[in-house]
């Protein structure tokens, strides 16, 4: 299990006429990573920096990278993968663009401009655990309904679907540990759970609790 984020964002400061613009992207791999940087250095070809920084989690651990692009060594990737590692965040990349407005920051004020940008970028996103789960299609009769629905928020397990017809059936995004808790509660007779099939494995997202 890891903290990551549900969605992409981006923000923008402005310090002494330097405009410097974050983008918080959610990656799965160093390619995808790569990317991104690539397309942003496009969109913005006229910037004169673009820092960056990414955790990712691989077989091997955690792949760590970040560049200064031309800014003066530990100002700007340095102390924006310093932030991804405080905050434990994993398969994030955060890339600064900055426009030079003329007036010199010295390292301290470089360091706190490119912090700022990146802390910005990642409060306007959602935290979320992820960790391996499944989706499951379950059937059960309406008059065990309520008490399902009532049994998913309890734990916070996610409907991601519900079909009415003679019966019920939904899909749901359950982690390991919740699985095998239902199938013995299903087991026990007390879950009534007419038929249970696992359509896939997949990542599960769980809001961090705050």
């Amino acid at each position: 299990m890891f903290k990551t984020i549900k969605q992409n964002t981006s923000s923008e400061i402005i310090v002494k006429k330097s405009k410097f613009i974050a983008h918080c992207f959610s990656v799965q791999t160093e390619q995808e990573a790569e990317e991104k940087i690539k397309q942003i250095r496009k969109q913005y070809y006229d910037a004169k920096h673009h820092c960056y920084a990414y955790c990712i989690l691989t077989p091997n651990g955690i792949l760590s990278k970040m560049s200064e692009d031309g800014e003066p060594s530990g100002t700007a990737g340095t102390p924006m993968l310093t932030i991804l590692q405080k905050q434990e965040l994993v398969n994030v990349l955060v890339i600064v663009t900055r426009y030079f407005g003329g007036i010199l920051l010295g390292t301290g004020g470089l360091v706190k401009a490119y912090s700022e940008a990146t802390l910005q970028a990642i409060q306007k996103t959602e935290i979320v655990f992820e960790q391996e789960g499944y989706e499951l299609e379950i059937e059960v009769d309406y008059a065990e309904w309520e008490k399902l629905q009532y049994y998913c928020r309890k734990n916070k397990i996610s409907i991601e679907k519900i079909d009415y017809g003679e019966t019920i059936n939904c899909k749901l995004e359950v982690t390991k540990e919740e699985k095998e808790k239902m199938l013995v509660l299903k087991q026990e007779g007390n879950l009534k759970i007419r038929k249970w099939t696992v359509l896939a494995e997949k990542r599960i997202q769980k809001n961090v609790e705050k």
